[in-house]
């Protein structure tokens, strides 16, 4: 499998490149960067044969079968349909698109083309909400209510690695994104009421800076989601299970009780990476010519919700 990581230098491109490091039968072949000097300096530091700022110079080789897109949010949908349009799989990092109206054209196009095109629910992955999900498939653990907390200090435009970057980052269609899909992954289906509210809105990024939603599923359960730039501490979000037997909290990879004890989770997954398994799912389906989990005909619910919340803010 030959893989082009377009977006390969930023925060993100990095994580897949060395998740791809560690899977058998896959070749990085292409990577693509929006500034030379940067993208010609990690072709050579990772010894990749072909870099370029241009995603269609990347999409029109023979040697790419598939793209890993990890590129500003704002262009995911049309480089997304431009992939597919090439013959290429794709996979786009959260989220799909920051608009329900582009989520569907990018689905749409998925199944006009019969191209697998996965969206990048990592959460789904992360082992220890896996170990969560297996649970509640067995029946041993049922949701009562989960409590999640997105935080960041970010009131400039910088990436995961506080650099600079050129486009605006939003709590809603991206990091709200995450939690949406992973509640009603966890309780089976789509919310069936939906909410936000928003403070202020920055006087120069344009976007509000904290944020509360909540979610209420088909059984019950319950989700409360707050989001902030503002919070001066540690970033990450962090998510509190709160379970008929039992309350979990996940921190990423890592799975804890209600009483901070760590929960073994080696035996969950071939790794304990989640963007790893992610990219290990679609690499999977392509060759095994099945749906994906997080295929974005799957994922579109998600969108839907998110659009419900914007709407109720406004």
């Amino acid at each position: 499998m030959k893989i082009c990581v377009a977006g390969a230098y930023g925060a993100f491109g990095l994580k897949h490149l060395d998740a791809l490091k560690n899977i058998e039968d896959v070749e990085v072949t292409s990577i693509m960067g929006p500034t030379e000097t940067k993208i010609k300096a990690l072709a050579a530091e990772r010894r990749i044969n072909h870099f370029s700022t241009s995603l269609e110079n990347c999409i029109a080789r023979d040697d790419v079968d598939a793209v890993i897109l990890s590129t500003p949010t704002q262009l995911h949908a049309n480089q997304a349909i431009a992939c597919m349009d090439a013959g290429k799989h794709v996979l786009i990092e959260i989220p799909m698109a920051d608009s329900l109206e582009d989520s569907m054209r990018v689905v749409k196009k998925h199944r006009e083309t019969g191209l697998t095109c996965m969206a990048g629910q990592v959460r789904r992955f992360n082992p220890s909400h896996q170990w969560i999900k297996n649970k509640i498939n067995l029946g041993e653990l049922k949701l009562q209510q989960m409590d999640a907390q997105t935080y960041f200090f970010r009131r400039t435009n910088t990436n995961a690695k506080g650099q600079p970057r050129s486009w605006t980052d939003h709590l809603l269609w991206h990091h709200a994104c995450h939690t949406v899909d992973l509640f009603q992954y966890q309780t089976g289906g789509k919310a069936t009421q939906a909410f936000g509210l928003q403070g202020p809105i920055h006087s120069e990024l344009g976007i509000a800076m904290d944020m509360t939603i909540g979610l209420k599923a088909t059984d019950g359960a319950i989700c409360t989601l707050s989001l902030s730039f503002n919070n001066d501490g540690p970033f990450g979000t962090f998510f509190r299970y709160i379970c008929d037997k039992g309350t979990y909290i996940a921190r990423y990879d890592d799975l804890f009780d209600g009483n901070n004890n760590q929960i073994d989770l080696t035996n969950v997954a071939v790794s304990s990476n989640g963007i790893e398994l992610i990219d290990r799912e679609f690499i999977s389906a392509i060759k095994e010519g099945r749906t994906p989990n997080a295929c974005v005909t799957d994922v579109i619910s998600a969108m839907e919700t998110l659009d419900k919340i914007e709407r109720s803010i406004s």
